[in-house]
């Protein structure tokens, strides 16, 4: 029997149970005395505003399985657009444009797309490279359009007042493909099922305890997406999505406080600097019952610093996961404060939590082959560190053309599903609870033993001056030489006596007594986005020069 599901149906059911809770906030210029001006739209409006542009794709032929770029700001108009797509059963092409043009652009070739659907600027980059778009078959502009052909969001809003009838797709069939940031590898096409977003919404709805009376702050629009069908409104913050570590700390508060917002997403880069400013400036937030935070490590320090504004009871919550699994493991800041702090710094690993509901976690010998198929003999023991691999109903199945990557990253079993392989390194203790100790591809294999980012790193980040450290290997796969690269957190006068110092720290335990060379980098090579995930192969590169080898 065939199991259909549309995602779109979720947004019909909470349409009809909470008709005139405000589904979108957008900020929307000042008036003259400063005050914030919102544009709003209702569960219901979404609900039929969606259903007209439906209507008006199917009309110009993007209909069932046809791929989509979609390049809009955040904002009433993406999330019209999205549930749109999904009544018609179009395929949105999503790219994170945190990663720059160039690879951008690529990505968007690679997803081979029929229809694009963008801003003004958006449109104006297509046919300033228009090799990059030749597939593209119908132009859709939100906005005025210039001198490019195609047709306007406005002309395609065709109010029937009928519901438009969602196509029947099933649950193995794809809702959109999602582009990593490729901060970590090559980009990569995800394919997101209609079964796989029903699972995600059921994962985060069950594990964070969502009530109907919520308001997100999500300072990551992807992440948005959902909030409607959760009975959530999402109030749009007002920012550069592509830049959280530059964020304007006042705009976020001030959200915050003018909607009782009770969640909020952040990036540990976001996380910091308006913590930052709200401990500095003595701020509290009552109106928060759960912050959540990802996307990359997030540092105890951060979550403390973070914590001062919360009422007693409110979690800071760092779920853990990746573009192509998440939510899969979580821990709350309760539990980090008071436990696994401390051990972190010692350099146990980043504690990352526990399975989230039914989802499988297996921890596998470390290997970079592909995996033919999944094997009791391929576990480790516990407390031995092993790649990560999960398997659940929200886990994606492949990528977009790419087999390569499919072989690489996923794992089949015997029961006919797919495990995937994270690409990252843990190990897992008494409790449950799983450890993650850095990138499989960061590992450092000197000949003696095997170095891990995290656990390395956290020995020398509790050094004062220290403001974040990086471990790399120089030399042959199996007999690196370890180099340890330091970002100060201030200027330091006498390089050579502080470099002692971090040497004498290194010798003063068996997991870094192996380290002979730091260097000291005034800013680490990092991603756009988080600020937060370290380039080491470009800081390998430098370090073989160095050493001149």
């Amino acid at each position: 029997m065939t199991k259909f599901t549309n995602i779109s149906l979720r947004l019909k059911q909470t349409a009809e149970l909470y008709p005139f809770k405000r589904a979108v906030v957008y900020p929307d210029g000042r008036d003259k005395s400063g005050r914030v001006l919102y544009s709003q739209i209702t569960l219901s409006q979404l609900d039929t505003l969606s259903d007209s542009l439906a209507f008006g794709l199917e009309s110009i032929g993007i209909i069932r399985g046809t791929r989509t770029i979609l390049m809009i700001t955040p904002g009433i108009e993406f999330f019209i657009t999205m549930f749109a797509m999904f009544k018609v059963g179009a395929v949105p092409v999503v790219v994170d444009p945190g990663m720059g043009i160039d690879r951008m652009l690529q990505c968007l070739e690679q997803g081979r797309p029929k229809a694009f659907i963008g801003i003004e600027r958006a449109h104006l980059l297509r046919t300033l490279k228009p090799r990059y778009f030749q597939t593209v078959k119908h132009w859709v502009t939100v906005g005025k359009r210039w001198f490019w052909g195609g047709y306007t969001l406005d002309q395609l809003m065709l109010p029937t007042g009928k519901d438009f009838p969602k196509a029947h797709t099933t649950w193995d069939e794809t809702a959109a493909i999602v582009f990593t940031t490729g901060s970590t590898g090559p980009a990569k096409g995800v394919v997101y099922t209609h079964g796989n977003f029903d699972a995600q919404i059921q994962q985060i709805q069950a594990h964070f305890q969502i009530e109907p009376d919520e308001i997100d702050l999500p300072t990551f629009p992807l992440f948005a997406l959902f909030d409607p069908v959760l009975g959530m409104t999402a109030v749009i913050p007002d920012m550069d999505p592509t830049k959280p570590a530059r964020v304007n700390p006042v705009k976020i508060i001030e959200a915050i406080e003018n909607h009782g917002v009770t969640n909020m997403f952040a990036s540990p880069a976001l996380l910091n600097r308006v913590g930052k400013y709200g401990k500095e400036n003595k701020i509290k937030l009552p109106s928060l019952r759960r912050v959540v935070s990802a996307g990359a490590p997030v540092s105890p320090a951060n979550i403390e610093q973070f914590s001062t504004m919360l009422a007693e009871g409110t979690q800071i919550h760092t779920p853990y996961g990746a573009t192509e699994a998440v939510p899969i493991i979580s821990i709350g800041s309760h539990e980090i404060l008071s436990e696994t702090k401390h051990l972190s710094e010692q350099g146990f690993g980043m504690c990352i939590g526990r399975p989230i509901e039914n989802t499988c976690i297996r921890l596998l010998k470390i290997m970079d082959d592909p995996i033919a198929q999944m094997s009791d003999t391929l576990v480790v023991p516990e407390n031995q560190v092993g790649e990560i691999t999960v398997q659940a109903n929200l886990v994606t199945q492949q990528y977009f053309n790419n087999r390569e990557e499919d072989l690489l990253a996923k794992i089949p079993d015997a029961n006919g599903t797919v495990w995937h392989r994270m690409g990252d390194l843990g190990w897992q203790d008494s409790k449950g609870r799983i450890w993650f100790c850095g990138r499989k591809n960061h590992r450092v294999t000197t000949g003696k033993e095997t170095l891990f980012t995290i656990p390395v790193e956290a020995i020398f980040n509790n050094h004062e001056k220290v403001f974040r450290s990086a471990l790399t290997g120089v030399g042959p796969k199996a007999n690196q030489i370890p180099v340890v690269f330091i970002e100060p957190n201030t200027k330091i006068g006498d390089k050579r006596a502080f470099i002692q110092e971090l040497l004498t720290l290194a010798n003063s335990t068996p997991l870094t007594a192996g380290i002979q060379h730091i260097f000291i980098e005034r800013a680490f090579p990092v991603d756009i986005r988080h600020n937060s995930k370290i380039f080491r192969e470009k800081l390998a590169i430098k370090a073989k020069k160095m050493l001149k080898l």
